[in-house]
């Protein structure tokens, strides 16, 4: 049952905007600059910009304007999937992708990158974008379209993290919904299980829209190296005659009946939000999947938001590690990655990986991009398909072992096969080897347009130097 959203005037955010772009325009400038904002789904703990002026973006976190008829929504840029989701349910839509967890905000899914199980037909949430008004570097509030005068700024904009500009709002497409997702969780197991489920992935990936079989939804989650699963969902206007309808956000945990209901139904926006409550399976690191502790912990903070900033904390005060120390255990490298590969080398990725780095679960996310336009910052080849593979864990070091090998194992095993890692979280590639695999001459074309002062960080330095800004 979606929640009903208050909209926000196109006056009152003409008024928000222009407030910001002032204030922004009124700092000092030499002043480093970083939103306020109240979430972050990032995975870089360096720096923490106590030194920068913060732009408040409270105010630039609505919902504008839903044309049912259009099937669009004008949002601003701060709005979480959570509200924006909750306002387009209403009127029987949704986005044609919809991040994983709850506060990814538009702004920063167009900007970082997002994914999830409608990806494999409609890419990434950028692909939705047909306009968007940003805040440059410069000072600048631009409106960036595919072809107007600031097409390049729209086309860079993706895999940029904020070093080009804040988007402040955009338009973006949906598409209609039912109420309910049918789930049929295929198994393949033994030791050919990852090649079997990657054909099956080859297969529903190339069904067309509409077509006998075709999948609306497509994930999966790898429990080892025999035993994976495909999840293949499907938009229903009811339940089959006498079948259960889930709940996740309860005592049940949506990872663990992939094992255990070959067919399941839920509410749509229980789907969306099937990964939030346990945010994936990582919320077990607190207890929470255990039965007394989860009927303890309040349903209200079983929520991604809450999970990561317990993990920030935990970062900033490192009592893992002491805890690790005293009971004489090995120390550990967090590897929390998501890396784009091509299906056709998708078993191998997972062989080495299984027998290198060794965590479980693992999520797989099919995508291909809409069209066959490709993006400067990210450049995944049109047409063809890629597997993310979502790994969100730690893994013990071994003595003498450097403090980062297991994530730079996975950074040149992904180079070797013709993949790409995503930047939210931790990077360890040098500065020449980044630019080749993100375009710097394209980065540094359009930075120097739109940023030539350089007010905002570049994206080297965001994503590797100095830590999240």
């Amino acid at each position: 049952m979606s929640t009903q959203v208050a909209l926000v005037s196109p006056a009152q955010h003409s008024d928000l905007a222009a407030d910001l772009v002032r204030h922004f325009r009124d700092l000092p400038p030499d002043a480093p600059v970083r939103l306020g904002k109240r979430t972050s789904n990032l995975f870089r703990f360096g720096t923490d910009g106590s030194d920068a002026r913060r732009l408040d973006t409270t105010g630039l976190a609505g919902v504008i304007h839903i044309d049912q008829a259009a099937r669009t929504a004008e949002v601003q840029g701060m709005t979480t999937y959570e509200d924006l989701v909750d306002a387009t349910l209403a009127h029987g839509l949704m986005p044609l992708v919809v991040p994983q967890l709850k506060t990814i905000t538009l702004g920063g899914a167009v900007a970082g990158l997002g994914i999830e199980s409608t990806s494999f037909r409609h890419g990434l949430p950028h692909e939705s974008v047909l306009e968007m008004d940003v805040l440059t570097g410069s000072g600048e509030l631009v409106t960036a379209t595919p072809d107007n005068a600031h097409a390049d700024l729209f086309a860079a904009f993706p895999n940029s993290y904020g070093t080009l500009g804040y988007a402040l709002r955009l338009v973006i497409e949906l598409q209609p919904v039912t109420p309910y997702v049918r789930l049929t969780h295929r198994r393949f197991t033994g030791e050919h299980s990852a090649a079997a489920a990657t054909a099956e992935i080859e297969r529903l990936s190339a069904l067309g829209s509409g077509r006998p079989g075709a999948p609306d939804f497509l994930d999966g989650t790898v429990f080892g190296a025999d035993e994976q699963y495909l999840t293949i969902g499907e938009f229903v206007d009811a339940p089959m005659p006498g079948a259960q309808v889930s709940d996740y956000t309860g005592q049940g945990i949506f990872y663990r009946s992939v094992r255990r209901r070959p067919v399941d139904h839920l509410r749509i926006r229980d789907y969306l939000w099937r990964w939030d409550t346990d945010w994936f399976w990582c919320s077990r690191a607190f207890g929470v999947q255990h039965p007394v502790i989860r009927r303890l912990w309040p349903r209200r903070y079983r929520r991604s938001d809450v999970y990561r900033r317990l993990v920030a904390l935990d970062r900033r005060w490192r009592a893992g590690d002491r805890l690790r120390r005293l009971a004489g255990a090995p120390s550990e490298e967090p590897v929390i990655q998501d890396v784009e590969i091509p299906v056709s080398r998708l078993a191998e990725f997972l062989a080495v990986f299984h027998r290198d780095i060794g965590i479980s679960p693992v999520w797989l996310c099919p995508l291909r991009l809409r069209g066959e336009r490709s993006w400067p910052l990210y450049p995944m080849k049109p047409g063809e398909l890629y597997v993310n593979v979502g790994f969100w864990s730690s893994v013990p070091r071994r003595p003498g072992q450097p403090a980062d090998a297991h994530n730079r194992l996975i950074e040149q095993l992904v180079t070797d096969l013709g993949g790409h890692k995503s930047l939210y979280s931790t990077v360890h590639y040098d500065e020449s080897e980044f630019w080749e695999r993100y375009n710097g001459p394209a980065y540094r074309a359009v930075k120097g347009r739109y940023d030539p002062e350089g007010r905002l960080p570049g994206l080297y330095a965001k994503v590797v130097g100095t830590g999240e800004r």
